[in-house]
C-alpha cells in the first residue's frame, strides 16, 4: 500500500470496513475486530492509529509473529489476513491488516471456553443477536432453513393428493404409504415432516410445496404481485395481491403427456399476471384471432419467479414481490446471494442452490432445469432476443431484485 493511499483512509475515518487501534490492543480485541469484518464484508484493521486519526505509530517489537499467533489463535475458522507495515515521514509506522469477506461464516472469536459471534454494524463491532446469527449460519451452508419445524403445524396441514400425485405420478415410486403411520414415516424421510419438542411439524419445504395454505402458519410465505400504469409504485394499483398455497400443482401423466389439474402457486402466478404482461394485437390473422403480443419473454418471466422462489432466504420475514411497471417487470426475492455467490458468476451458470430440498422437487417436476443454469440459457438470452435489452441483477444485503426491461 502506498502512503498516500494510507492517509486517505486514515483520512476518512473508521467505517464499516476499517478500524483504528493502538498496538497495545489485547489479542481477544483485536481477534473482535477481525471477525467482525468476516462475518461481514471484510475490512482492514489499522495499527498505530489512535480512534481520531491521529498517527501513534508502532511501539511493539515482533508485532506481525504477534498478529498472525493472535488470529491463529484466537479466530475461527482459520484466516490469513495480508500483513503490511507502511513508514510514514515522521518516522512513524502504520501496520495495515486486510482480510477479504469470510467465506466460512460465521466466524467466531474464542476466548476463556466461548464462543462469540460479532459483525460490523457502521464503525463499531458488535456481538450478532440471534437472528443476525441464523443468517451467518445459514449464509456460510451450516444452517439449511428449509428443514427447520414451522410451529403449530402437522400433516394434515399438507395436501394429501398433492403428496399422493408426487409420489405415484412425478417420481413413479411403486411402494405408496397405506396408512397415516406410514404416511408420517416416509413424510419424515423425504424431509417434509420433522420432530420438534416431540411434535411432528411440517418443514418450511415440506409446507411451501405441498401446503394447503402456507401463509397461515408461516407469514413470509407466498407472492405478493403489484401492477401500476406508471414506472413508480403509486396509491392507486392495477393489482395489488398475495397468493398462497403450495407451490407445486397437481398432474395428470399418462400415455398422451403431462396435464395440469390444479395449479400450484407458480400456475397461479403466471395466469395472474399475464393480462399485465401482454396485450392484445390491433390486427386479426388468417384465422380471424387477435394475437397476443408479450412484452417479455414469458419462459423468462417463469423462470425469474421460479428462481426466487427456489432460493429465498426463510431467515427473512418479508414475502416474494413481483411488480409489472410501465417499463419494466421485477422480481425482489429475501436475503442476499449464498456465501461467495455473485451477480457475475451467477450470469457465469455458477449454481449455489439455498434451499436444496425445495429445488430437487421442484426439479422433479420440471420446473427447474436439470442444469441449473437459468439465468444463462433463458433469462439473459430470451430477454435480450426479444426486448434488445439485457436483464438487470442488483443484489443487496437483504435483497436479490431482477430487472426485465420491457
Amino acid at each position: 500500500m502506498l502512503k498516500t493511499e494510507l492517509l486517505e483512509i486514515i483520512a476518512n475515518g473508521e467505517n464499516s470496513g476499517v478500524e483504528f487501534k493502538r498496538d497495545d490492543i489485547r489479542p481477544e480485541q483485536l481477534a473482535k475486530e477481525v471477525v467482525a469484518m468476516a462475518n461481514f464484508q471484510g475490512g482492514k484493521v489499522l495499527l498505530g492509529v489512535e480512534d481520531d486519526g491521529t498517527v501513534s505509530g508502532i511501539q511493539q517489537d515482533n508485532l506481525e509473529e504477534w498478529v498472525m499467533n493472535c488470529v491463529q489463535n484466537k479466530v475461527h475458522p482459520m484466516i490469513l489476513p495480508f500483513y503490511e507495515e507502511i513508514k510514514l515521514d515522521n518516522n512513524k509506522s502504520v501496520v495495515v491488516i486486510s482480510f477479504p469477506q469470510g467465506i466460512s461464516k460465521p466466524y467466531v472469536v474464542r476466548n476463556q471456553g466461548k464462543e462469540d459471534i460479532y459483525i460490523r454494524v457502521g464503525s463499531t463491532s458488535r456481538l450478532a443477536t440471534r437472528e443476525q446469527q441464523m443468517r451467518l449460519f445459514e449464509l456460510g451452508g451450516m444452517l439449511h432453513t428449509e428443514v427447520m419445524p414451522v410451529p403449530r403445524t402437522d400433516i394434515s396441514c399438507l395436501d394429501q393428493a398433492r403428496l399422493e400425485n408426487y409420489l405415484k405420478d412425478i417420481l413413479q415410486d411403486p411402494d405408496i404409504p397405506s396408512t397415516p403411520q406410514a404416511w408420517q414415516t416416509r413424510l419424515l424421510r423425504l424431509g417434509f415432516l420433522t420432530e420438534a419438542a416431540k411434535n411432528i411439524c411440517c418443514t418450511i419445504a415440506g409446507l411451501v410445496l405441498f401446503g394447503a395454505s402456507p401463509r397461515r402458519y408461516l407469514k413470509q410465505a407466498g407472492l405478493r404481485i403489484f401492477a401500476f400504469q406508471s414506472e413508480n409504485k403509486e396509491y392507486q394499483a392495477l393489482l395489488d395481491k398475495i397468493l398462497d398455497g403450495p407451490m407445486v400443482g397437481r398432474w395428470n401423466i399418462d400415455a398422451t403427456g403431462k396435464t395440469l389439474l390444479d395449479g400450484g402457486i407458480i400456475e397461479r402466478f403466471m395466469e395472474t399476471i399475464s393480462p399485465f404482461i401482454s396485450q392484445q394485437s390491433g390486427e386479426v390473422n388468417t384465422n380471424l384471432r387477435r394475437e397476443t403480443q408479450w412484452f417479455y419473454p414469458l419462459e423468462a418471466i417463469r423462470e425469474v419467479l421460479v428462481n426466487a422462489l427456489a432460493h429465498r432466504d426463510w431467515t427473512r420475514f418479508v414475502e416474494i414481490e413481483v411488480g409489472s411497471y410501465s417499463n419494466r417487470f421485477e422480481v425482489i426475492s429475501p436475503g442476499a446471494l449464498p456465501n461467495s455467490m455473485s451477480i457475475d458468476k451467477m450470469k457465469a451458470g455458477q449454481r449455489s442452490p439455498r434451499n436444496t430440498l425445495v429445488m430437487e422437487v421442484l426439479r422433479d417436476y420440471g420446473y427447474v432445469d436439470y442444469r441449473g443454469m437459468g439465468v444463462r440459457t433463458k433469462i439473459v438470452p430470451l430477454t435480450k432476443a426479444l426486448t434488445g435489452k439485457e436483464p438487470e441483477f442488483i443484489a443487496s444485503d437483504d435483497t436479490l431484485k431482477t430487472i426485465l426491461y420491457r
